[in-house]
């Protein structure tokens, strides 16, 4: 008979991503205390979400002003154009880190279901090269690119569920006087 059920299987492996969530940097000694497990058994549980790529991998949150770098958000409308002819392309500047050589890291990646296909999180040195970045990807995709609208973030509350240490500095976006 099987120690654990899948449901309770189910449950502890969400316990310990919860956990790992708020910091993947937590120790499992505390990891286990907090989810009222053994050392063992929260390892067992990462290891085994690892190995069925539930989790990813692990990430760090620098500050972006002692990176000296800006976060900008780029948003992308497709055109009716097929895409199918450059769909392995795309992929494969997605898995080498397109514009790297512009001074751009690219963060996130994603498709959208509403006005905007596809968002395009980043980091670069300024403006500048945050433009450059979104006139490159306009002029090597301009076929299949009907919009694109690029925001800087000036402020970020929260990033991959981090609050930001410094979030009281918020208050100075609402000063009045």
């Amino acid at each position: 008979m099987a120690k654990s059920s899948r449901k309770q299987i189910d449950q502890d492996e969400k316990r310990v991503i919860e956990q790992l969530q708020r910091n993947s940097n937590e120790s499992i000694d505390k990891i286990a205390k907090t989810c009222g497990f053994s050392r063992q058994k929260v390892w067992r549980i990462i290891k085994r979400l690892e190995n069925n790529k539930t989790i990813w991998g692990y990430t760090a949150i620098p500050d972006k002003e002692k990176l000296g770098v800006r976060h900008y958000i780029m948003l992308i409308k497709r055109s009716n154009e097929p895409a199918n002819d450059v769909i392995d392309d795309v992929i494969d500047g997605f898995k080498k880190y397109s514009g790297k050589n512009l001074g751009i890291f690219v963060q996130t990646a994603c498709m959208l279901h509403g006005q905007y296909d596809v968002m395009l999180c980043f980091t670069a040195k300024d403006i500048i090269v945050a433009k450059r970045f979104t006139e490159f990807i306009n002029k090597k995709y301009s076929t299949y690119i009907r919009e694109i609208m690029m925001l800087e973030d000036i402020f970020s509350v929260r990033i991959s569920g981090m609050m930001n240490p410094k979030v009281d500095d918020l208050k100075e976006f609402f000063k009045t006087n």
